[in-house]
């Protein structure tokens, strides 16, 4: 994997200051930045200019790091639920063969453009359009801090399996086997307490950066030399070191980089093909054969004991095409299968549908809470275990994410009010660790619109207290609250200034800034201590 130079791709003032302003626009009106992005590549397109070599190295880093940090988050149980496996190889198989007829169907009828297809390259183009795009599910995930939600597990778990199909798909189609010496990865299991010794020991600054890339890049490096794909390999390094305690450090210190390279990725996927006015027209007529993809998963979660919340949430996540239909595309170009006019349409399509997966996402939770009896008509009686609504009993402190700072306030409000208090969070891990010291936590979407109608008619929650990491999570809660008419006290966390406003805005009574009121918190506890020992400074 060659990413050389690089960093000069970095250089171009021009479509760095177009991305910047249309990602901008696109954050003002509620879609992610990544619909502005990929607005500067088709207009880039429409300019005549081209994908050159660095932009495309800059996408294949960009890949590269995502698939690594989803690695170091990945609980590889997830992967072993027939809600994934058995959910992804019955989806696929109904997609492919429905989109193949559909479209071979349109060849029948002598409809334009469709009309030279014959049945072979219609259930390729259909097995193109059955994947769902990896890279914009996770940045979707993560950008509303729903990663470790029952949802947000279940939808890149499928995602996965397909990656494994790809791989498949890849190995035959280009005769390319991995090699012998695909073996010796093997090997890759006893080095895992030497890249463990070496992750304790780099610190916390930019070796520890550094330390990511040589994992990622050396990754996906050492899988492409013994013939296997380059990314299948940044994603075992990931999972190799995801139980090490500084994994979810490293993750956030790599964050921003990833976020940089992907840059790349929206900005090539634009740029991938000069349309016209028949092929976007074409990809108009496809672009919709994504929503019935999402109504097979919708239908297939429900049946496998998922809740209707679960499902629809997971449903839109996936609801877009996948990068690997760009690959399967220019695969089949490349044999003569296809017209290479296909490839544009497939990337105008791809776009497309990451607009109507964007608007989906930003305002799923509505969408649920304002049609959830028609939603939960498709549920089934029986519940999975994790996917059941909570109950905190007669507590009546509710404490929300339980990271550091979600700790802290838990054991300062236990001293005071004892078995009142409740800790919930999102994560299994977390929910593990925390009921192992003996805290009282549970495992809850905090934006589940079900659990609050629940806690309402409880009468018992008097506080709750907000110390989730996003701000897009914690306004999903308040949004949640007001929907519900809680009538109690609501206190949140942030970390800068105008989030203070926001959530001040959105119903919070109190908000805590942890960076500017860190430093008294601090000096009040040096003037405890201090006293505390009898050895406080004069002017004490």
């Amino acid at each position: 994997m060659d990413f050389e130079r690089v960093a000069i791709a970095l250089g171009d003032v021009t479509w760095i200051s177009l991305a910047f302003l249309l990602g901008f626009l696109s954050k003002r009106i509620g879609l992610p930045p990544l619909v502005g992005f990929l607005a500067t590549g088709f207009l880039l397109n429409a300019q005549g200019i081209a994908s050159d070599a660095l932009l495309l190295k800059l996408a294949d880093l960009g890949i590269t790091l995502l698939l690594f940090t989803i690695g170091l988050k990945l609980d590889l149980r997830s992967l072993a639920r027939p809600q994934v496996w058995a959910v992804t190889g019955i989806h696929m198989a109904v997609t492919v063969g429905g989109f193949s007829l559909a479209i071979y169907g349109l060849a029948l009828a002598g409809v334009s453009f469709f009309s030279g297809l014959n049945f072979q390259s219609a259930v390729l183009i259909a097995f193109a359009l059955s994947f769902s795009s990896t890279v914009f599910v996770v940045k979707v995930l993560e950008e509303k801090g729903e990663m470790a939600s029952l949802h947000g597990r279940i939808a890149v778990g499928i995602l996965i399996m397909q990656d494994v199909v790809a791989v498949a798909f890849l190995a035959i189609s280009i005769g390319k086997l991995p090699s012998l010496w695909a073996l010796s990865l093997l090997l890759l299991i006893p080095l895992r307490p030497l890249i463990h010794f070496l992750l304790q020991r780099v610190g916390h600054g930019e070796l520890l950066v550094l330390y990511g890339f040589l994992l990622a890049l050396g990754g996906a490096e050492i899988f492409e030399l013994v013939g296997m794909k380059g990314d299948l390999g940044a994603l075992i390094l990931g999972l190799l070191i995801g139980s090490h305690p500084k994994a979810e450090e490293m993750a956030k210190t790599m964050l921003g980089f990833k976020e940089l390279f992907l840059l790349g990725f929206f900005l090539s996927v634009g740029l991938s093909g000069q349309p016209t006015l028949e092929l976007f027209i074409v990809a108009v007529m496809i672009t919709p054969f994504v929503l019935i993809k999402s109504a097979v998963f919708f239908a297939l979660l429900t049946r496998f004991k998922l809740r209707a919340r679960t499902s629809l949430l997971t449903t839109f996540n996936l609801t877009n095409y996948s990068e690997f239909g760009l690959i399967v595309a220019a695969i089949g170009v490349a044999n003569g299968w296809i017209d290479s006019k296909w490839l544009i349409v497939i990337s105008i399509a791809l776009s497309l549908s990451f607009v109507v997966a964007a608007g989906l996402n930003a305002i799923s939770h509505r969408l649920y809470t304002r049609h959830r009896t028609t939603w939960r008509r498709w549920q089934t009686a029986e519940r999975l275990t994790d996917d059941r609504l909570l109950d905190i009993g007669g507590g009546s402190i509710v404490i929300i994410g339980m990271g550091g700072v979600g700790t802290g306030a838990y054991d300062a409000m236990c001293s005071q009010y004892g078995g009142a208090v409740i800790g919930v969070d999102i994560d299994p891990v977390t929910v593990s660790n925390q009921q192992s010291t003996g805290r009282n936590v549970l495992l809850g979407d905090p934006s589940d619109a079900d659990f609050w109608d629940r806690v309402q008619a409880s009468h018992t929650l008097e506080l709750v207290m907000l110390a989730l990491p996003k701000l897009n999570t914690n306004l999903a809660v308040l949004d949640r609250l007001r929907e519900a008419s809680f009538a109690g006290k609501v206190a949140a966390t942030a970390k800068f200034p105008d989030e203070v406003e926001a959530l001040k805005e959105a119903g919070a009574a109190t908000v805590f800034n942890i960076y500017t009121e860190a430093g008294s918190g601090f000096a009040a506890h040096v003037m405890t201590e201090t006293r505390t020992l009898g050895n406080a400074p004069n002017l004490l």
